[in-house]
């Protein structure tokens, strides 16, 4: 057993939160029980639903961290009408924390867009898309960029993809020269939502992400760039389990972290 307050310091040295982007709502957004509360069990998710809280309860955690902030734009109320609301009301309740480290996660050295970025293999020259302004950390922030170790066929990268994620399909916009067999060198990668990132990148041959809008597909195509999207939350969730392994290993056997089994994303092939 530790304290809410060590385990929120854990998570701090893992995913700091001063490399989290200005826009964003990172750390502790519900403490019902103070630094001190004892924390035993840690539970992992992209998406804090309802079933997802359910799950939590039953596993009698006492600290959610949750990757996608549960609380991002400001709230007027908090009344039960509204199932997020609903779930931050029952988490008080019940004396459960809930965290979120998100673009903290994703600009951490070792996070989501060292993950993400590793999908296509061994890269050199690993760099952010939009490094911290954290002066001590310019190495890192958020997207990734970097040139494969060994250049290769869009074909041959679509399995290394899929099986890094663990998805069956993938959506892929081959530009003319990749379908014809260029290799590609250069990767820029991007989790969730990459087209703003995206805007200012130039010189490389695939984007990776989960969503773009059509006409910015449409424009990296016909300048030569083929770009594969995966939905928004399969390029994140596959961290979750090296973030679990972190957690274990540096809070010790005294402390339960467990990822959960009923988050996924909302969407499915049919």
């Amino acid at each position: 057993m530790i304290t809410l307050d060590t385990a929120l310091a854990t998570l701090d040295e893992i995913a700091p939160l001063r490399l989290a982007a200005d826009w964003d709502n990172v750390g502790l957004l519900v403490d019902p029980t103070g630094p001190d509360a004892p924390v035993r069990r840690v539970f992992l998710c992209i998406d804090l639903t309802e079933p997802v809280f359910e799950e939590a309860l039953k596993a009698e955690a006492d600290l959610i961290v949750a990757y996608h902030p549960i609380i991002f734009r400001g709230w007027k109320r908090l009344d039960r009408r509204d199932p997020q609301r609903r779930t931050v009301i029952e988490a008080i309740r019940r004396g459960v924390a809930i965290y979120s480290p998100h673009t903290a996660a994703d600009s951490a050295a070792g996070g989501v867009c060292d993950w993400l970025l590793d999908a296509v293999g061994p890269v050199t020259g690993r760099a952010p898309l939009a490094p911290a302004q954290d002066e001590a950390a310019r190495d890192v922030g958020l997207g990734r960029r970097g040139t494969l170790a060994r250049p290769a066929a869009l074909a041959a990268l679509l399995p290394r993809i899929k099986d890094h994620l663990g998805l069956k399909h993938v959506r892929v916009a081959a530009s003319p020269r990749h379908a014809a067999g260029v290799p590609i060198s250069a990767v820029a990668v991007c989790p969730g939502a990459g087209g703003s990132l995206f805007a200012s990148v130039r010189d490389v041959d695939l984007l990776v992400t989960g969503e773009m809008r059509h006409h910015d597909v449409l424009a990296r195509v016909a300048g030569g760039t083929s770009v594969v999207l995966t939905d928004h939350t399969h390029c994140e969730r596959g961290w979750l389990p090296l973030l679990a392994a972190a957690l274990g290993g540096r809070l010790g056997g005294g402390v339960e972290v467990r990822v959960s089994a009923s988050d996924d994303d909302p969407l499915v092939i049919d």
